[in-house]
């Protein structure tokens, strides 16, 4: 009876946790760079720049939608991004967005990238909240850093 009670335990256990809904992920990277915010912020703040800046970014072509500058990023080897942007602010240099359609292992995306001072340069930092869909969670947060950290990089290197 023992046996029985803990392996009908065990199977409510699992049970619950596979109807549990998924927790968020939260990431946040950043790099520091070696010139003024300004200078930073004129390389990264055009919500469409990114195509001139990040190394998986083949082209960035800009449109709206319902007054919301959108943005489809055809990456390098193939594939798109179809990104909209939901805030910006100018003078707090920051800009927020959601991905609309992707091939990337995420849904419910939502990220910011901002610069700010940091002594004699700048601090810019990668933010982003989201769920793993159709891989582990580690594989959606492993996807989702290598772009953050190929972005940095390339940030880093072009405000030098």
């Amino acid at each position: 009876m023992f046996i029985l009670n803990r392996r009908t335990l065990a199977i409510a256990a699992l049970a619950l946790t596979a109807a549990a809904p998924a927790h968020a992920i939260d990431l946040e990277r950043s790099t520091t760079v070696a010139a003024p915010p300004a200078k930073v912020w004129q390389t990264i703040g055009d919500f469409c720049g990114i195509g001139n800046w990040h190394p998986a970014v083949e082209k960035c072509t800009p449109s709206e939608m319902d007054g919301k500058k959108v943005r489809l990023l055809s990456l390098k080897g193939g594939g798109a991004i179809k990104e909209e942007q939901l805030s910006r602010d100018d003078k707090v240099m920051s800009y927020t967005y959601t991905i609309l359609e992707s091939p990337l292992p995420v849904s419910d995306y939502k990220s910011t990238l901002s610069v700010a001072p940091d002594g004699q340069g700048s601090k810019v930092t990668w933010t982003g909240n989201f769920n793993a869909k159709g891989a582990p969670d580690t594989v959606a947060k492993d996807a989702i850093q290598g772009i953050y950290d190929s972005g940095l990089k390339a940030i880093a290197d072009k405000s030098k």
